[in-house]
């Protein structure tokens, strides 16, 4: 059986000809360089030379690169949480590494142009006109077979406005026979103008005395008179108030559903949809800080530890001459796993202080204390 040589003291990561699995880092300088420099560290801290240590420089560089890369995992996810409502629909062709995300309330505004569709008021939704011929006499008509069937080639539409008023007080407002009750044309006769139009009035009348008309008019006609109104059931029968008394043509507007109930408003390729193609690629090691550093080497230690229990796990005991030795598998394996859960809390936590929540709540609290410290600052007391 071939002797499999473990750690011989250094590494060199420059003679390897494959020294990590996905070669994410291989070509930064800083990685390359610090490789060597973390495996060295991690070997000495599992116990070389006192005790050999049964890894290769492979396995400490793969720790490495994993670490680096589970470091990039978690910090990513984050910004991409954390700036979702504002990258949701952006292009997908930029890189967004170390990149400052701007928020923007571009998403919000497409949820309330949806509230504004439904008002009138706007939106993203077509408005469409249409309009059915009204038949003298008849108060009831449906709109699939006037018009839908016709026109939307049968797709439900829903009806947003009709067009079915009272003609307007303004037409009547010098008919002389209007129900007003205002008595202007006795008074005029008085005067002796009984004989011109009643559009004629010799009189200084206030601004709101005609606004006072019209509404005499509207209040007349809605009392004394059937009102001008129409039912509508199930977005197809439409019953008319009161009863046409001539043909004519009821204009209305509508929308049609499938174009409102479309959940894709871009059909576009290359856009972000969801978390997992926002525009994020392996991180740069040379751009991570010295703080990140130092969480890298501590997580690739963890992962050393945890491949070194494998290693040493496959033999629970050692036969020596006159004896046997029992390795510390069990031990490497509780400990890594410890370590890597609390260094994994450990980024969490960094990245939620960080968030902009946090950051607001601890600028209120600043904003607060300094207040209350300005509070207690004595005023000064001026003598004149």
């Amino acid at each position: 059986m071939a002797t499999i040589s473990i750690w011989p003291g250094s590494a060199s990561f420059a003679s390897e000809n494959n020294p990590t699995p996905f070669g994410f880092y291989d070509t930064d300088d800083d990685f390359t360089s610090s490789a060597d420099q973390v495996a060295t560290w991690c070997a000495q801290r599992l116990g070389y030379p006192i005790v050999d240590i049964e890894l290769q420089a492979v396995n400490f560089f793969t720790a490495f690169e994993e670490s680096v890369t589970t470091y990039a995992q978690y910090v990513y996810q984050y910004e991409i949480i954390e700036n979702m409502a504002t990258l949701d629909g952006s292009e997908t062709g930029s890189n967004l590494n170390n990149q400052y995300i701007q928020p923007n309330l571009g998403n919000i505004i497409a949820i309330g142009e949806q509230y504004g569709s439904e008002a009138g008021t706007g939106g993203s939704i077509d408005y469409k006109s249409g309009s059915i011929g009204v038949t003298k006499g008849q108060q009831v008509y449906k709109l699939n077979e006037l018009f839908t069937n016709a026109s939307e080639s049968g797709n439900s539409i829903e009806i947003k406005r009709v067009y079915h008023y009272a003609p307007p007080a303004i037409v009547r407002y010098f008919d002389p026979y209007a129900g007003t009750g205002t008595g202007i044309q006795s008074l005029m006769e008085t005067f002796g103008f009984g004989n011109f139009s009643p559009g004629v009035n010799f009189m200084l009348m206030p601004t709101y005395y005609d606004a006072l008309k019209i509404q005499a008019i509207e209040f007349n006609d809605q009392i004394r008179k059937s009102a001008y109104s129409f039912e509508l059931t199930n977005n197809n029968r439409i019953k008319l108030f009161p009863i046409p008394r001539r043909d004519e043509t009821l204009y209305f507007e509508y929308v049609v559903k499938k174009d409102r109930n479309n959940p894709v408003r871009n059909p576009n390729a290359g856009l972000v949809t969801d978390v997992s193609n926002v525009p994020y690629s392996n991180i740069t090691y040379n751009t991570i800080n010295a703080p990140a550093r130092q969480w890298i080497f501590r997580y690739t230690l963890a992962l050393s530890k945890e491949m070194l229990s494998s290693i040493r796990g496959k033999y629970s005991t050692v036969p020596i001459p006159g004896s046997e030795i029992t390795t510390n598998a069990a031990a490497l394996r509780s400990e890594a796993a410890a370590e890597k859960t609390f260094l994994i809390e450990e980024l969490k936590l960094m990245l939620e202080e960080s968030s902009r929540a946090k950051y607001m709540e601890r600028e209120k609290s600043i904003a607060q204390n300094t207040q209350d410290i300005m509070y207690k600052v004595p005023y000064p007391i001026y003598v004149y």
